[in-house]
């Protein structure tokens, strides 16, 4: 649980954006996303080895 403490002279919208830095940080919208449908899990084995292969790509050739 994301939890931001305003102080009496901050703004609303810097606290919004640490807010939403420290959900970004804590997973917890890519989170929300992938369990948002159902995922087979030959389909997760599928993305996952496309993440793998994408990522394998990317440290042979830089």
């Amino acid at each position: 649980m994301s939890e931001v403490i305003i102080h009496e002279d901050e703004n609303f919208e810097r606290a919004l954006k640490r807010f939403k830095k420290k959900c970004e940080k804590a997973g917890i919208l890519s989170d929300l996303r992938k369990h948002r449908h159902y995922e087979k899990p030959s389909e997760k084995r599928k993305r996952k080895m496309n993440a793998a292969v994408r990522k394998n790509r990317r440290t042979r050739n830089g």
